[in-house]
């Protein structure tokens, strides 16, 4: 099935043409001044220079980007307005799920792709949330800055003293008190925290703990400079600090924001989370597809490349078989994921969520076998920074995690399938 496909059917030829054009843009501008810009970041970090301000490489190709129109492309077809047509996507419109999740999977083959495109995690999910969710003037304040990437945002939603794959579980609050609200808590892994440009965190807290347990939670845009906000310190993802945007633990002791900082309303935050999250799952299962092709490719250049034993490394120990497999396994997880997408564009069914909540097990899961045998692949190279690979499986690793683990999208899945079952 090619990239894109679906139900037998080509892309929308809009489509299609801005994923070739995304691809293109991806292995020209950006895969050939990775690795460089990878090592001017440990170089910095390694001397106690400033690591986490953008390598002045991605402004320069965001400006490549947008004048191209391939820019805020993850809009979504049936709520982008003038957004899109006003900050720069070609052709004026948003994207279905469909049509973006092969654009998406070509972003993926590159750590910096996305944030050239302003369309990384966790901007685009907190974009999507204000395009959806906010007031005309928090879109203005907020939205149309992000647009234009002059500014950068977090999420601030897993705690470090709960059980976050419970979301009912975070102690964190956001109670109002008149005309404001005030903030108090502790979260971390808030992606994004590390960039001098994040501006903004959209914040989730308990406000009223008497309510259902799903009306009990409030989301709340709390600027970064807002007295009070602390970032206690960037965190390491198995040893990578995923520079230039991070993940931090951040504190909030008695932050005041104006009532009109909620977002929907207050109780609302379960509600705007499962608005945000189907496409996010999308958004990111399509990243990690692009991911292990890229993984394969490299795979196979070194397999063809290397000799051992008198033979390609291709030809020894079952590598062949492995290949082949990888090859199945990425394009049953394409399928998976475009049958989510196509799902979701229908609307917000149960079989849709339960499609997202596959694909959200299955694709890092594939990811990881296929980024683990192209490091096997490169003998001890493929655990160095020499190549893209183990910080391809780190990326692949978290995301088992990250957006719900495993286990919660595993029992997501059974109950509805048990339910078909339930008189």
């Amino acid at each position: 099935m090619c990239e894109g496909q679906w139900h037998g059917l080509l892309p929308l030829p809009r489509a299609a043409d801005l994923r070739d054009r995304v691809r293109a843009f991806v292995a020209d501008e950006v895969e050939p001044i990775e690795a460089e810009a990878h090592r001017r970041i440990t170089r910095l970090r390694e001397s106690g220079g400033d690591h986490w301000t953008p390598d002045p490489v991605i402004a320069e190709l965001q400006a490549k980007a947008r004048e191209q129109g391939l820019w805020n492309l993850f809009l979504p077809a049936a709520h982008a307005g003038r957004y899109a047509a006003d900050f720069g996507t070609d052709g004026g419109e948003g994207l279905s799920n469909v049509d973006y999740a092969p654009v998406a999977e070509a972003m993926g083959r590159s750590f910096l792709a996305p944030l050239v495109f302003n369309s990384n995690a966790p901007d685009t999910g907190n974009m999507e949330v204000l395009l959806r969710y906010g007031t005309e003037e928090q879109r203005a304040t907020w939205l149309e800055p992000l647009l234009r990437a002059e500014i950068r945002s977090a999420f601030c939603m897993t705690e470090p003293a709960v059980a976050s794959s419970d979301a009912t579980n975070m102690a964190a609050t956001a109670t109002v008190d008149g005309d404001e609200v005030v903030i108090n808590g502790r979260k971390w892994w808030s992606t994004g925290v590390g960039n001098p440009d994040c501006k903004i965190f959209v914040f989730m807290g308990l406000s009223d703990p008497d309510a259902d347990r799903h009306s009990r939670h409030t989301m709340v845009l709390v600027p970064r400079e807002t007295a009070g906000v602390k970032v206690e310190r960037m965190l390491t993802t198995m040893g990578y600090y995923d520079e230039p945007l991070g993940h931090g633990e951040v504190s909030f002791t008695d932050v005041r924001v104006p009532v009109g900082n909620i977002l929907l309303g207050p109780g609302r935050a379960f509600e705007i989370a499962q608005g945000r999250l189907g496409p996010g799952r999308v958004h990111h299962c399509m990243r990690a597809i692009g991911l292990a092709e890229r993984a394969l490719e490299l795979a196979c250049a070194r397999a063809t490349s290397r000799t051992a034993f008198g033979k390609p490394i291709a030809n020894l120990g079952g590598n062949r078989e492995r290949i082949a497999d990888a090859r199945i396994a990425i394009n049953r997880s394409r399928l998976l994921v475009m049958h989510a997408a196509w799902l979701l564009d229908q609307g917000l069914s149960a079989e849709a969520v339960s499609a997202v909540s596959e694909i959200k097990v299955e694709v890092p899961r594939m990811a990881l076998d296929v980024i683990d045998m192209a490091i096997q692949l490169h003998g001890g190279g493929g655990m160095s920074d020499d190549f893209p690979l183990a910080n391809a499986w780190v990326g692949a690793r978290s995301l088992r995690l990250a957006d719900g683990p495993d286990e919660v999208h595993r029992n997501v899945i059974a109950k509805i399938e048990l339910g078909k079952h339930t008189t």
